[in-house]
């Protein structure tokens, strides 16, 4: 079985190794969803990742759903991700953009024009969101109409071509974690009788229209898609699963994309099915079990040596521990993740986590 430093070929491209850079948002670019004058400085810093994969994107005003997130519908936000791509190539690292639409997780304080939050149904998630102004329940959301769906993939191919041109090695398509495309896979949110509703191949189709759409824009060998079986997060609820997303697997497999990442919450039954039906790379960021969080190299190299993940994406690990492959190379010691300073703010837990061959840095033990 392949180890962490052995070399993947995941579409055109050639990774060093297999600890992938798991997309973490971090709330610190500004009103106009431009990304921090930071982030250049803390993606090169992890350079050294067999790849990284960017923090969420918005793909329109209105796929936002938190604060201080960054777009990739802009000239502007194109142009603030340039730096960041161009910072990590010169370090010789490899970067895809996520792109999302939140669907209902938003809210009208989000939108210049105080638009309703849209969905595959008029069915609130049931969740809040951080707002300046306080904690806000996120609203019931207006069902989308056949145009919007339209747009939506719309917005998604105009976000990618505007990720290659900020530089980036490719996209990896959010269809997890209770964002829009996972609210159509999900019974619990989509209760659709048209198309986009009903039977699991109803469901799935908008998945499989934006994964073609882009694929067909920028090339399948830059399109990862990021998937999260029975996850619970923002309101979702999928009463099957298995038989989902074995489906949607399936559907997947005659095109050659790059890659499909799974996020695993306890649904390690489910890893192995969708393990079973794709040919090609899986990325696994593996938490198989309940003491599994946050998840760490040696979780991950059960799942290399258990032959369900190609590579393993870690999330806090890279967070706090900007030299990781370095580290997981000698076995350690790896520094504590500040979890105060997680969301928003300024440098600090941001680029200030020390390196092993910086031994006077400031303690990273927070």
């Amino acid at each position: 079985m392949p180890g962490f430093f052995e070399p993947l070929t995941v579409g055109k491209l050639e990774l060093p190794n297999r600890l992938v850079m798991a997309p973490m948002t971090r709330n610190r670019a500004d009103d106009s969803g431009l990304v921090s004058e930071s982030a250049p400085e803390y993606y090169a810093q992890r350079a050294s990742a067999g790849l990284i994969i960017g923090e969420a994107t918005q793909v329109s005003e209105l796929g936002q759903g938190y604060v201080l997130t960054p777009g990739l519908h802009t000239d502007a936000q194109v142009a603030a991700w340039r730096a960041v791509t161009e910072a990590v190539h010169a370090q010789g690292g490899r970067i895809v953009a996520q792109l999302v639409h939140c669907g209902r997780i938003g809210h009208p304080s989000l939108y210049s024009d105080g638009a309703h939050p849209v969905g595959p149904s008029p069915i609130a998630s049931g969740e809040q969101m951080f707002t300046p102004d306080g904690m806000l329940d996120h609203p019931t959301p207006r069902e989308m109409t056949l145009r919007d769906i339209r747009d939506a993939v719309n917005d998604f191919v105009s976000a990618a071509r505007n990720a290659i041109e900020a530089g980036f090695d490719g996209v990896e398509l959010h269809a997890a974690n209770g964002f829009l495309l996972q609210q159509f896979l999900a019974d619990g949110s989509n209760r659709r009788t048209d198309a986009y509703g009903g039977s699991i191949a109803g469901r799935i189709r908008l998945t499989l229209e934006v994964v073609g759409a882009v694929a067909q824009a920028i090339g399948p060998e830059r399109v990862g898609v990021r998937l999260s079986p029975g996850i619970t997060f923002n309101g979702i609820s999928e009463s099957d699963p298995a038989e989902l997303y074995t489906a949607l697997v399936r559907a997947l497999a005659p095109t050659p994309l790059a890659y499909l990442h799974v996020f695993e919450i306890l649904t390690r039954d489910v890893t192995r099915v969708i393990r079973a039906a794709w040919p090609g790379v899986l990325i696994v960021c593996a938490h198989p079990t309940p003491e599994s969080f946050p998840s760490s190299p040696e979780i991950g190299a059960e799942a290399l040596a258990d032959g369900v993940a190609d590579a393993v994406a870690l999330a806090e690990m890279w967070l706090a521990n900007p030299d990781l492959v370095a580290r997981v190379r000698a076995g350690g010691p790896y520094n504590t993740a500040d979890k105060a300073t997680f969301y928003g703010g300024d440098h600090q837990g941001y680029t200030d986590y020390p390196t092993l061959d910086a031994p006077d840095a400031p303690d990273a033990e927070r």
